[in-house]
């Protein structure tokens, strides 16, 4: 199993600076987690504004060179567990930006060849490739700083293997697979110059001198941290002395000692080992302990003092069901300020041992059996015990009375911090804590809304994580005037009440509560506020929370906008609370936005309306209005009215000559009353007037069509005049005649409707031969006969015969001049 943690804040924690403001993921939208979907390759069509990609526990055998098309913004790959056999040395040329790429536990055979000079963390461990050899191309990987190798196929290290790696910075190498090599060629792990810390996985059982070889190494390094892992496996008989070079390595500080079987009797000559070393800090972490001999562990005197300021026992296993024996004489660790003993199912503190530690700062008994008695039994006097005693973290333990360990404290004149999380605390009475304790964490135990009675008013840190509280008022927090720190993560917390004030305030945890939104005015009581925590809280999506994603200052939010998802409503679920609209909560802006869109539309349509000529339209609707209401007046009358002329002639007066020379001798000559504007109009009245009236009194009205026609203005208005006669009395009362050809793009947009008509009439053209010209008198006559003038209009519309189509073109309708 992957027992290493790939948490989204690995790659939140890649990108940033010395404050950790800058991240690689920012919003949920920007992350997809694909694992455990049975996939074969990485699908297509992902977002390609995409940062983090997880596509672990599916079957892809390999990452083909279009793979990872269309991802450039891609910070986090991991493809673990996939079956991945092949990695295509382009894939990554579509994902400059890449930064973390974990590919363990696959069946990749050799180490990928690639190159992404962003790249900050590489894990190829748990593969099968034979060989440690570096590509070449890895020497590109400048700004590479964790580095992951390990294979089971790989029996070897050769000295030349890193050799691309020697003019790199990395300062972070994990290295092995936990098996015993074969062969360890000298000089292969100094090549390494830069290294500060190694974790090596790998088995020294049988070969003693290939470890020393690799500790001889590291220390051409200059590493300054060494984890060794799995280095010495369960029942393995150590002899002699592996751990002897660990004397000189001067640059060695800390040291881990991980996943091993250690025995009694080995460890009296490593500890000797480490004692006459410079290692300061020493780690023993899931160690089996085997007393193999009948005394236990006895530690001889030696005339020399430790150099170690930290010891941390976590995760030690006893072998033998018996209570283990040790000897040694606690002189040799007087420096020791930090001690950490842990997961190891203590259940007595041996104080009549710790007692000589005098400058211990920092005791850890987390994660073990302890009750109240165990600690704080009678024969221990933790005055003397701890002189100088600042931090103890007693978490994970069983104890219950916060009343005894309010009492007992008084007892330790130095401590600052207590750590009492993970128990089963009871509030059993009310006893005033030392002044000099400042911080207490009480986090995760059923306590509810009545703990704030049973605190300090001293304290300046409280961690009240889970610990059932559900309301939170200013009475709480009142006594707390020093407060700085308040944590009340995962409680059932629904809202910060507006009149909360701890202007002393510098850090609040109110995230995993039942928060809905965060108001301006919940936040105005705490002025010196530096962090605020409050993602992962049911919030809702609305102008309630507005100011808060507006306004408010992100710097103070260290999970914005990555833990700020919408609840509700729910078309808003599982999107990021960082995308609320702004429109839609500011009213003025809302008007804003309004009064420009009317402006615009309102510019348009004027602009659109002078350039159609809507101011003659305009007028034209008046008049035909008009029209119409004269129309309706005398609608009961038209059946009996007759007509007085035979043809209305409309012209243009500079086809007047045509008129007066043509047209009206031929017609006239031969029985036929015209109408004509010059000669017939009433003298006095309006022009419109005496247009309608000729309209209305002649059988037909004929347009003498030219270009001078569809200048004018008023030949205009006596075509719309005719045309709506045509259409509410008499369909077939239009006649036109085309004087000269009219270009189409002569025609002004007002004569759009003669284009028109145009289209559905008949119309008479004027041919320059005299034999055609006979034919179009007639044509133009039989349009105009008719047997009575004082016919009816019924009748004389259904006398009418069709006019036989000559020529079909187009026109378009434009003011003109008469």
């Amino acid at each position: 199993n992957d027992t290493r943690v790939w948490p989204i804040t690995d790659c939140m924690a890649v990108e940033t600076d010395e404050n950790g403001s800058n991240r690689c993921v920012y919003t949920r939208q920007q992350m997809q987690d694909r694992s455990y979907q049975n996939l074969t390759e990485v699908p297509s069509g992902l977002p390609s504004d995409l940062k983090y990609l997880d596509m672990s526990h599916n079957s892809i055998p390999k990452l083909g060179e279009a793979a990872l098309s269309g991802l450039a913004q891609l910070c986090f790959l991991k493809m673990t567990h996939c079956g991945l056999e092949e990695i295509s040395p382009s894939v990554f040329n579509h994902t400059p930006v890449l930064k973390v790429l974990n590919v363990s536990h696959n069946y990749l055979k050799v180490i990928p060849d690639f190159s992404l000079k962003q790249l900050i963390i590489l894990d190829l461990a748990h593969n099968l490739y034979d060989s440690y050899q570096i590509p070449e191309s890895y020497q590109d990987l400048q700004n590479l700083t964790r580095l992951y190798l390990g294979s089971t196929a790989a029996l070897s290290v050769n000295s030349n293997d890193f050799n691309p790696l020697t003019n790199l910075s990395l300062p972070h190498l994990e290295f092995g697979a936990g098996i015993q090599w074969q062969k360890y060629e000298t000089g292969a792990f100094a090549k390494l110059k830069s290294l500060q810390k190694l974790s090596l996985h790998a088995s020294f059982c049988d070969d003693f001198r290939m470890f020393d070889a690799v500790l001889r190494d590291v220390n051409k390094t200059g590493t300054t941290s060494l984890r060794l892992i799995t280095v010495f496996p369960d029942k393995c008989n150590i002899t002699g002395n592996p751990f002897k070079s660990l004397r000189t390595m001067t640059s060695i500080q800390s040291l881990t000692i991980e996943n091993t079987w250690i025995n009694s009797s080995f460890m009296e000559v490593f500890l000797k080992n480490v004692g006459l070393s410079f290692v300061t800090d020493l780690s023993f972490v899931n160690m089996t302990y085997n007393e193999d001999t009948p005394e236990g562990f006895q530690f001889r005197t030696i005339n020399h003092t430790f150099s170690l300021r930290s010891v941390t026992f976590d995760g030690i296993h006893r072998y033998q069901h018996k209570r283990p024996t040790f000897n040694m004489n606690f002189d040799l660790i007087s420096n020791l300020e930090y001690l950490k003993f842990s997961g190891s199912k203590v259940n007595r503190l041996p104080c009549e041992r710790i007692s000589v530690l005098p400058l211990l700062e920092t005791l850890d008994l987390s994660d073990n059996l302890l009750i109240d008695t165990d600690f704080w039994w009678p024969g221990c006097s933790y005055t003397s015990v701890f002189p100088k005693l600042k931090h103890l973290s007693m978490s994970k333990n069983k104890f219950q009375s916060l009343f005894f360990i309010a009492q007992q404290t008084h007892q330790m004149k130095t401590l600052k911090s207590l750590d009492l999380s993970f128990n089963s605390l009871k509030l059993d009475g009310v006893h005033p804590w030392p002044e000099q304790l400042k911080e207490l964490n009480l986090g995760n135990n059923n306590l509810g809304n009545g703990v704030f009675k049973y605190l300090s008013s001293n304290f300046e840190r409280i961690d009240l994580s889970n610990t059932g509280i559900t309301t939170i008022t200013q009475d709480d927090l009142s006594p707390f005037t020093r407060l700085t720190d308040l944590h009340l993560s995962f409680n059932r917390i629904q809202a910060i009440p507006a009149s909360l004030k701890a202007p002393a305030l510098v850090s609040l945890y109110i995230d995993q509560n039942a928060i809905t939104s965060i108001s301006k005015e919940a936040l105005s009581g705490f002025t010196s506020l530096q962090i605020l925590k409050a993602g992962n809280n049911p919030f809702t999506c609305s102008c309630d929370s507005f100011w808060f994603v507006t306004h408010l200052n992100k710097s103070l939010l260290p999970d914005w906008p990555l833990q700020y998802i919408c609840s509700t409503p729910t078309s808003y679920a599982g999107l990021s609370l960082s995308g609320l609209n702004e429109l839609s909560c500011e009213t003025w802006l809302q008007a804003t936005v309004a009064l420009s869109v009317i402006v615009v539309i309102s510019g348009i349509t004027g602009l659109v309306f002078y350039k159609c000529d809507g101011v003659w339209y305009t007028k034209m609707l008046w008049v035909w209005i008009r029209v119409k209401r004269r129309g309706q007046k005398r609608s009961h009358m038209l059946q009996n009215v007759s007509f007085t002329y035979h043809a209305f002639i409309s012209y243009s007066h500079h086809d007047a000559d045509w008129v007066d020379n043509q047209l009206v001798p031929s017609l006239e000559g031969t029985g036929f009353s015209l109408c004509i504007h010059e000669r017939d109009f009433v003298p006095g009245d309006w022009i419109i007037d005496n247009i309608i009236n000729c309209v209305e009194s002649s059988y037909k009205t004929v347009f003498v069509l030219s270009e001078h026609f569809v200048q004018s203005e008023w030949c205009n208005y006596e075509l719309f005049f005719a045309q709506h006669r045509a259409i509410s009395v008499q369909q077939d009362s239009l006649v036109f005649i085309l004087l000269e050809p009219i270009p189409t793009n002569s025609l002004p947009k007002k004569f759009l409707r003669l284009r028109s008509l145009l289209r559905q009439q008949t119309y008479l053209e004027w041919p320059k031969d005299e034999r055609k010209q006979q034919i179009f008198w007639a044509s133009l006559k039989s349009m105009l006969q008719m047997g009575n003038k004082s016919m009816v209009l019924k009748d004389v519309a259904l006398a009418i015969s069709d006019m036989a189509p000559l020529i079909t073109n187009s026109a378009e309708e434009l003011p003109v001049e008469l």
